[in-house]
C-alpha cells in the first residue's frame, strides 16, 4: 500500500455515495418517466406549501382581523369582480381561499402522514410476528386481518368516529377530531402491510443467515428485528406511497360527510363540504380549487407508487 494513501473522510464518502446514487439505474429510470417527474414535482410543491402553510399562506385564517365580511364571495382575481388580493377568490366569510386551502392541506397531510406511519409500524410488527412464529399466532393475526379487509374502509372509519364521538363529551370532540380520524385510518390500513411483510418473512426465515443465527443462540426477537426485518422492508415504500394518497382521500371523505375535521380546523374535505352548500349560488371556486388540489395530490402519490412498484420489481428490469 502506498504511504501517500489517505483514508477518505466521512464527507468524501458521502459525496461518493451521492454521486453513485445520482448515476444509478434508479435515477435514470426516474428521469426517463416524464409523468413520474411531473407527479414528483407537484407532490413536493404541495407537501412544502401544505406542511409550511403558516409561512406560505398569504393570510392567517385563524386571525379574525385578517378578513372582512365586505370581501366575501369574491371570484378569482382573473374574473370580473375579482381582486388581486384574493388570487383564487374568497369564501362567504371573506377569507382568502388560497390561504384556506393551504391550511386545509396542512391538516390533510398531517393526518395522512401520521396515519400511514402508524399503519406501517403496526402492520410491519404484526406481519413479522405472524410470519416468523407461525402456528396459532399466525392464524389469529391473519384471520383478524381478513375480517378487517372484509369491512369497507369508509364504513369502518365512520363506525370508529361515531363510537369515539359518542363516548367523548361535546366540549372535547373538536379537540379530539384529529386523533379520532388518525385512529380510524390506522385501524383500516395496517392489514396490507401485515400481509405483505408476513409473506416475505416466511421466505426469509428459512434462509442460511437466519438458521446460522439460531444455531449461534440468537433469540427470536433479535432474529426477527435485527436480521429478518431489514431484508423485508423494500415493498414498504410502495405500499406507503399508495396508502398516503388513500389516507388523504379517506380523511377528506370523512370530513365531507361531516364526521371529520370541524369547520374551525378545516381540511380539504371540510372546505369541499362547506363549499358544496354554496355551489348552486354561483360560488363554484370554493369547491373546485380544493377538489382539484385533493385529486391531483392523491393522483401524484398513486403515480409515484406505481412507478416505484415497477422499478423495484426485479421481474420488470
Amino acid at each position: 500500500m502506498s504511504e501517500n494513501w489517505v483514508s477518505p473522510t466521512r464527507w468524501q464518502r458521502s459525496k461518493q455515495r451521492l454521486a453513485m446514487f445520482l448515476d444509478s439505474d434508479f435515477i435514470y429510470r426516474f428521469w426517463q418517466s416524464k409523468i413520474t417527474v411531473v407527479a414528483f414535482v407537484w407532490a413536493v410543491i404541495l407537501l412544502v406549501a401544505g406542511l409550511f402553510s403558516h409561512w406560505t399562506a398569504p393570510y392567517a385564517i385563524f386571525d379574525a382581523s385578517s378578513f372582512d365580511l365586505m370581501d366575501s364571495e369574491l371570484p378569482p382575481a382573473w374574473m370580473s369582480g375579482g381582486e388581486s388580493r384574493f388570487l383564487l377568490g374568497s369564501d362567504v366569510q371573506g377569507r382568502d381561499l388560497l390561504s384556506l386551502m393551504l391550511y386545509g392541506l396542512n391538516i390533510s397531510l398531517i393526518v395522512g402522514l401520521i396515519s400511514v406511519t402508524l399503519s406501517l409500524v403496526l402492520g410491519t410488527l404484526l406481519g413479522v410476528l405472524s410470519g416468523y412464529l407461525g402456528g396459532l399466532v399466525d392464524t389469529l393475526i391473519m384471520r383478524f386481518a381478513d375480517a378487517m379487509l372484509s369491512i369497507p374502509t369508509i364504513m369502518f372509519s365512520l363506525l370508529i368516529s361515531g363510537v369515539a364521538r359518542g363516548l367523548l363529551p361535546k366540549d372535547s370532540q373538536a379537540m379530539m377530531a384529529m386523533p379520532i380520524i388518525v385512529l380510524s385510518i390506522t385501524l383500516t390500513g395496517w392489514m396490507q402491510y401485515a400481509r405483505t411483510i408476513r409473506s416475505l418473512t416466511i421466505l426469509e426465515k428459512n434462509k442460511e443467515y437466519v438458521l446460522a443465527s439460531k444455531i449461534s443462540g440468537g433469540r427470536n426477537l433479535h432474529i426477527m428485528f435485527r436480521h429478518i426485518l431489514p431484508n423485508v422492508l423494500s415493498p414498504i415504500s410502495v405500499l406507503a406511497t399508495l396508502h398516503l394518497g388513500l389516507a388523504i382521500l379517506t380523511e377528506a371523505t370523512l370530513s365531507f360527510l361531516g364526521v371529520g375535521m370541524p369547520p374551525d380546523q378545516p381540511s380539504l374535505g371540510t372546505l369541499i363540504n362547506e363549499g358544496n352548500q354554496y355551489l348552486f349560488s354561483g360560488q363554484w371556486w370554493v369547491v373546485l380549487f380544493p377538489a382539484l388540489t385533493l385529486v391531483t395530490l392523491s393522483l401524484s402519490f398513486n403515480i409515484l407508487g406505481d412507478w416505484l412498484r415497477d422499478v423495484l420489481n426485479p421481474k420488470l428490469r
